[in-house]
């Protein structure tokens, strides 16, 4: 090893991808995306920097005429002092990386022998996702050279979201060796000497999720952005033939652009932006809004997700009449994207991110490179970024009235928006830039090469499975809301039992309406939130739509007949649009004139596969057949194959009543005791708590010595 206080070399370890000095193959597959473009910047950044004497960037050789021959080149010149290097590890063609988790041992013994063959070893290994953390904690372990590791993206958050799209827990174990990559998870964060992230929220959302978590392991260094790419306007930009494109259906163009740009996702959340724009007179009258939401030719040929997000936009542009103050391009090309920053920046415009949650923000540094002021959501990566740049505003994405306000401080105040320019120039240059990141990363690598500043680890505990085992359930309303000393005690519980329990909430609320109600009482994020009576599922950490569960409910669902055969029904009025969704029809109902049964009968005499469910003796909701809370539930249980006798679900009214009758473990708060669960009182596996509200929870989990034997004490008992 080299003198420790001299210029150091540095290994980093990217295995899987199609990996070379120019023309990167970005979107080729999978495996060749951001990680591949981030790994080949670092090392360009590093070896600029006058402390680093060289850096390897190590991944795998393949020998395959499907691709270009310089992925067969062992060595391939990246700068001066920087190189890939390319080690061979099973076959010679090229595979994906759940195909390489068999070859890994293989590799490990082979890079050891490369770096005894070149009589140096590096000073430190920085290994990039699980596969190359497996290797990189090997050849640590085997060579005595320090360890850092970034995950970039991590198993156990990966199988939420592939039981998201509809995949089983079978699926997901045969496609993607996903337990194989968890245990390398695991030993990565055991033999590592400090762990990479890019944003606070990522270490507290997911790293916490393994048992070999080390608070003082976790470090937060932002990546790095091309600035060459992301400039402030230069002048000319309002004359280009874009300026023109993008104006083009406004009545003023002149004025200020607000902008937006994102996918067409529900969590993008840009309905709220042109609700908070469309109730603000003064906001219309300052500036117009330009929504960049990705590429069209027909909505109708779009996914269904990204159909309904734009059917609310064109009803929200509509119900407020903004015809030639809000455009939506349909197209637009990515080299063109840091040229609209410039022209929203040229008009003294503002970016918005409103997202429900936002993991880091990239386009946020983006745009503020190009001069542009931000307003963003504060849940997620924004608001390390606003933190560190000082540009804008953070928003609560729930709240259209903040979302408005915060764009009408910068819009009216023209030295207020010149100083957010200014110190987002700077911010953007001192924290996001690969020559800050190059910095910041040297600085932490220095004390661990020179052994100055070991991590004093903490005791792990591994869980006797991979995977969490147990479930809680809840409703929002009557059960977590009512009691705020008793739901922090429950939300502290929740908290140390996370890596061996599951937290669901069940409502019949909509995800935007649900989320207000938690932030406000701050419940915990669940790790799957099931809303609208059990009609959708979103998974954390980004709230990821169950696509498999909506198509499994789309069958024979047919609101518009639905909607005809109730119009005029006395008793029944539909409740606001807050309250309905695609998959349910709401309405409050007046008992004395609406007869319930009357209606099922009327619904299924006309062939209507819907279920029909009532709540609190006023509402009234309309769904698919296969929707409900309960077959939301037991959806969930089989793809994550828990059992039922696992679950523990805690009711609070009558929509309830399905997740709770047969084998999960189940409880009635003493607040609804005497109204609709009050049949279920000898039902077995149903405990009838004496206290109210999280009290009632916490009392229940006790009875069933939840995180222990996790059991109904009292089963066998009853005659």
């Amino acid at each position: 090893m080299s003198d420790t206080t001299g210029p150091l070399y540095i290994a980093l370890l990217s295995l899987h991808g199609l990996i070379r000095a120019e023309d990167l193959e970005l979107g080729r597959d999978a495996d060749t995306g951001g990680q591949t473009l981030y790994v080949v910047e670092l090392a360009q950044a590093l070896a600029r920097h006058p402390e680093v004497a060289r850096v390897d960037l190590i991944t795998r050789r393949v020998v395959d005429a499907k691709v270009d021959d310089i992925y067969a080149e062992p060595i391939e010149r990246l700068a001066d002092n920087a190189r890939i290097v390319r080690i061979d590890a099973g076959p010679e063609g090229y595979i994906s990386k759940e195909e390489l988790w068999d070859h890994l041992d293989s590799f490990s013994d082979n890079l050891a022998s490369f770096f005894h063959d070149s009589n140096q070893r590096p000073d430190i290994l920085h290994s990039h996702y699980a596969d190359a953390g497996y290797v990189g904690s090997h050849l640590a372990n085997l060579l005595g050279i320090p360890l850092i590791h970034t995950g970039h993206s991590l198993g156990r958050v990966k199988r939420s979201r592939l039981l998201a799209v509809g995949l089983t827990s079978l699926e997901i174990e045969e496609r993607f060796n996903m337990s194989r990559r968890i245990e390398a998870e695991e030993k990565t964060l055991a033999t590592a000497e400090r762990v990479i992230t890019s944003t606070r929220q990522e270490i507290r959302e997911q790293y916490e999720l393994y048992d070999h978590y080390q608070p003082d392991q976790m470090r937060v260094v932002p990546p790095g952005t091309d600035l060459k790419q992301f400039l402030p306007p230069s002048g000319g930009e309002l004359k280009s033939e874009l300026f023109a494109e993008l104006v083009h259906h406004l009545k003023d163009p002149k004025k200020p652009i607000i902008l937006a740009l994102s996918r067409p996702d529900k969590r993008k959340n840009i309905c709220a932006l042109v609700e908070a724009y469309g109730q603000s007179s003064r906001l219309q009258e300052l500036a117009n809004l330009v929504i960049i939401a990705g590429n069209r030719d027909d909505i109708d040929e779009l996914e269904d997700g990204a159909q309904e997000v734009f059917h609310e936009l064109l009803v929200a542009i509509d119900r407020h009449d903004l015809y030639g103050k809000v455009t939506m391009p349909k197209h637009h090309q990515r080299h063109q994207v840091a040229l609209i920053y410039q022209i929203a920046a040229a008009t003294g415009g503002v970016f918005v991110n409103p997202a429900l949650t936002e993991p880091f923000g990239l386009t946020l540094i983006e745009a503020a490179a190009s001069g542009l002021p931000i307003v963003a959501t504060e849940d997620g990566g924004p608001s390390d970024i606003l933190g560190n740049c000082n540009n804008g505003f953070l928003i609560d994405p729930l709240e259209p009235e903040n979302i408005a306000e915060a764009l009408l401080k910068l819009l009216e105040d023209q030295s207020l928006w010149a100083r957010c320019v200014e110190n987002g120039l700077l911010g953007v240059r001192e924290h996001y830039s690969w020559t800050a990141h190059a910095n910041r990363y040297l600085k932490l690598l220095r004390p661990i090469v020179q052994r100055s500043e070991s991590l004093v680890r903490q005791p792990a505990r591994r869980r006797p499975g991979l995977y969490r085992d147990r479930v809680i359930v809840s409703d929002l309303d009557q059960n977590l809301i009512g009691d705020a000393q008793s739901l922090k005690q429950l939300v502290e519980v929740l908290r140390q039992h996370r890596k061996s329990t599951q937290f669901i909430i069940a409502t019949g609320r909509r995800l935007d309406s649900a989320l207000k109600l938690m932030k406000k009482h701050g419940i915990t994020k669940p790790d799957i939130l099931i809303t609208s009576s059990g009609t959708e599922i979103y998974h954390a950490p980004k709230l990821t739509a169950d696509i498999g569960w909506a198509r499994h409910i789309d069958h024979q669902w047919a609101p518009h007949i639905v909607r005809d055969l109730l119009r005029g029904y006395p008793g029944l009025k539909k409740q606001p649009k807050l309250e309905q969704s695609r998959f349910k029809l709401s309405y409050y109902i007046d008992p004395e004139l609406a007869d319930i049964e009357e209606i099922k009968c009327l619904l299924h005499q006309e062939e209507q596969a819907v279920h029909v469910q009532t709540a609190f003796g006023q509402y009234l909701d309309i769904m698919p057949l296969r929707a409900s809370k309960g077959m939301a539930l037991r959806y969930i249980a089989t793809r994550k194959n828990i059992p039922l006798e696992s679950i523990f679900v805690a009711g609070g009214s009558g929509a309830d009543e399905d997740m709770m009758r047969g084998n999960t473990l189940a409880a009635v708060v003493a607040n609804r005791h005497h109204e609709e669960l009050s049949q279920l009182v000898d039902v077995e596996r149903i405990y009838f708590s004496s206290k109210p509200n999280a009290a009632g929870i916490l009392e229940a989990l006790e009875h069933y010595d939840f995180f222990a034997s996790c059991s109904d004490p009292g089963e066998g008992q009853r005659p």
